[in-house]
């Protein structure tokens, strides 16, 4: 069985004139990854890996999330090619993490989160929203084998 975590970088500000990828957290944003990351630590499956785009709203709400689960920082893997939109490329880098690993936490982007979730999942999800959170289980020995995963648990910020 494969535990596959998706979380959506919190709220970023587009307040200063910077490039999409250098955009960093609003205070609303960093509010709701430490609400939604306290909700979701007693949950967590016991051993993970934790992977995240290398976009500076992403890595910022990766490592709030990594801090409320006592995770280390320097151990949480960003990814260059997780700066991406598209499902299709998301679904590729996922099917790529070793099959050693049984439970797999992803800090993305929007539209490749909610189109991932919504093609593997078993539950619709109209939009993910900021720092929201969805677990996808899978009855697969391999991330090579994905396809109708079970949609395990849904959080979302406004929800707390």
């Amino acid at each position: 069985m494969k535990n596959l975590i998706i979380i959506r970088h919190a709220k970023s500000s587009w307040d200063v004139p910077l490039n999409d990828f250098d955009r960093p957290l609003t205070k609303k944003g960093i509010q709701d990854a430490h609400s939604v990351s306290l909700k979701v630590n007693p949950i967590l499956p016991n051993n993970y890996i934790i992977w995240s785009s290398k976009a500076k709203r992403a890595m910022e709400t990766a490592m709030i999330f990594a801090q409320n689960f006592n995770f280390p920082i320097e151990n949480i893997q960003f990814k260059t090619d997780l700066y991406t939109f598209d499902e299709y490329k998301l679904e590729q880098i996922i099917s790529n993490c070793s099959d050693d690993i049984e439970n797999l936490i992803v800090f993305g982007h929007n539209e490749a989160i909610t189109n991932f979730v919504n093609k593997f999942g078993d539950r619709f999800i109209f939009n993910v929203t900021t720092a929201g959170f969805v677990w996808i289980t899978f009855e697969t020995n391999s991330w090579k084998n994905l396809s109708n995963g079970k949609t395990t648990k849904v959080i979302f910020p406004k929800e707390i």
